[in-house]
């Protein structure tokens, strides 16, 4: 099923006693909105970095609450977004579970992320809790990396 089609979604979830997670092509709160009200999933999955940051997020963990439903933010993008989730993490009661457990950080940051007994430490340095280390990022500034690219066989361009 098509992501955002909350309809077919909460069918899903209304059938099963599987917890039902969602939200990694959500981008507003009022997206999340709609999923919420129609309880179509159990699980909200923001991802900070396209759902408007820390505050719209912990907006959206708010609204979350009210409907007893997790927050297991989504974070594919690197160590900046990490340490931006982790602390949005800390502060909601409805914290669940943090995706992106492979960053590290490390020719990134300062302090690479080190998981402990399973979990991931909140940084605790001022801001994000995190410092760039400019030595490192030396060599990749002026790169000319682009998003993998997949196309149909008809040539379209597809998800990847």
């Amino acid at each position: 099923m098509q992501a955002q089609n909350v309809d077919v979604l909460a069918d899903i979830t209304h059938s099963t006693h599987v917890p039902i997670a969602t939200g990694e092509r959500l981008f507003t709160k009022w997206g999340f909105r709609e999923v919420l009200e129609k309880r179509a999933a159990s699980i909200l999955q923001p991802d900070l970095s396209h759902a408007g940051g820390i505050m719209e997020c912990r907006i959206i963990a708010g609204m979350a609450e009210a409907y007893y439903a997790g927050i297991a933010p989504h974070c594919p993008l690197g160590p900046i977004a990490l340490a931006a989730s982790l602390q949005l993490d800390a502060a909601i009661p409805n914290f669940l579970a943090q995706e992106g457990g492979r960053i590290t950080g490390e020719g990134y940051i300062k302090t690479p992320f080190r998981h402990e007994n399973g979990f991931l430490p909140l940084p605790t340095g001022p801001g994000l809790g995190i410092e760039l280390d400019e030595d490192a990022l030396a060599d990749k500034i002026g790169h000319d990396w682009q998003n993998h690219k997949t196309y149909a066989e008809d040539g379209a361009a597809i998800d990847w």
